[in-house]
């Protein structure tokens, strides 16, 4: 068992992540297994959940003649647009079926917000909007997170850059995420975790 002051955040691993879902990360379904034995070994465990309405401004469906991976300008700046996915109650946006961590003390859904895109668990695209999540760790004596799930070079690259700027340890588990890359965005989002001094590690370091 890691310390108790430890938690592991499981990032997206839903439905429409995986393999023949809306916004399909190859091997998404692959470190569900793995994600499950990680968890058993820790006391805190946190879901997050992308949890959109329909018509939500980062789909590219709700925008005329612009199509899913274009760049578009929000009113908090660039966002980049993406096909309709996990949008609120559907199957979707369901967990993995796979996933079991029934010890999960919370699950913070993200993207809630119709009119801004919120990639990270802790803070939404506008970069002034908290999800919530920081506070909660905190009140529980929470100084390390280690993050696990999906994409890697989106929601995860931004959750572990946002748990260092609160002031975590943030470590991610690589063999434990796989991502999107898009135009380079794997390389891009393993520069930047680096440089703000997430620890990038494989699930081996937690065995040991």
């Amino acid at each position: 068992m890691t310390a108790p002051t430890t938690a592991l955040v499981v990032i997206d691993v839903q439905n429409d992540f995986i393999p023949a879902g809306q916004l399909a990360v190859p091997g998404g379904d692959e470190i569900v297994p793995l994600i499950n034995r990680l968890g058993r070994s820790f006391r805190h465990v946190i879901l997050a959940q992308d949890w959109h309405p329909a018509g939500h401004a980062s789909f590219a469906s709700s925008h005329p003649d612009k199509q899913p991976f274009d760049l578009i300008q929000l009113p908090y700046g660039e966002q980049k647009l993406w096909p309709d996915h996990c949008i609120q109650g559907t199957q979707g946006a369901a967990l993995h079926p796979a996933l079991d961590l029934p010890h999960a003390q919370l699950i913070i859904r993200k993207g809630c917000n119709p009119d801004i895109d919120s990639y990270s668990a802790f803070m939404e695209a506008d970069r002034q909007t908290p999800t919530g999540l920081t506070g909660y760790l905190k009140e529980r004596g929470i100084d390390t997170v280690y993050m696990v799930g999906l994409a890697l070079d989106f929601c995860v690259m931004f959750s572990a850059l946002d748990a260092r700027a609160a002031g975590f340890n943030a470590l991610v588990v690589l063999d434990a995420c796989r991502g999107i890359d898009i135009d380079g965005s794997m390389e891009a989002a393993i520069r930047r975790m680096q440089q703000a001094g997430v620890a990038l590690i494989e699930s081996s370091a937690l065995d040991a």
